[in-house]
């Protein structure tokens, strides 16, 4: 899944206003601007699109955890220079401090039936032989989960 995909759809979960983004990323300690939020919104075939790259997106979720869970003490966490779905999988983990049981209902909501091991290879070191990689269409289920749990009236219509 593209970068700016799961941003759209966060903002859209959540309910997150262009104040409350810029917000997130202050939590991150990173200053954005309204129009940075708006471009990274649009559609990639809309005027004034701009891609959001990892590192940008690894600060977006970084503040959302510390908005959902509350700043750590001391120095915060660098944002990765490069993502892939297992991280963005965790980031959202780790800020709606979700356990297996929670990964479960959201994906069964999307109508995914898996194992606590399905996901608990998601998040394994790589180099441990068990280790999955998430592919687009389990973070894409997972989100759609989400949104069946934060707002299930939206995909009624």
């Amino acid at each position: 899944m593209d970068n700016n995909t799961i941003l759209r759809q966060l903002r859209f979960i959540f309910d997150l206003s262009d104040d409350q983004m810029i917000n997130i990323f202050k939590q991150a300690d990173v200053e954005v601007t309204r129009a940075e939020i708006s471009d990274w919104l649009k559609k990639e075939n809309q005027e004034d699109f701009k891609p959001i790259r990892d590192k940008q997106l690894a600060t977006f979720l970084n503040g959302f955890i510390n908005k959902r869970r509350g700043k750590r003490e001391g120095e915060q966490p660098k944002p990765e220079k490069s993502l892939n779905n297992n991280l963005i999988f965790k980031k959202l983990k780790i800020a709606l401090n979700f356990r297996d049981t929670d990964m479960l209902e959201v994906f069964e909501l999307a109508d995914l039936k898996i194992s606590k091991g399905e996901i608990n290879n998601i998040f394994r070191n790589p180099k441990h032989p068990k280790f999955v990689t998430c592919k687009d269409q389990f973070l894409r289920n997972f989100l759609t989960g989400l949104q069946l749990k934060y707002k299930p009236e939206s995909l009624d219509q």
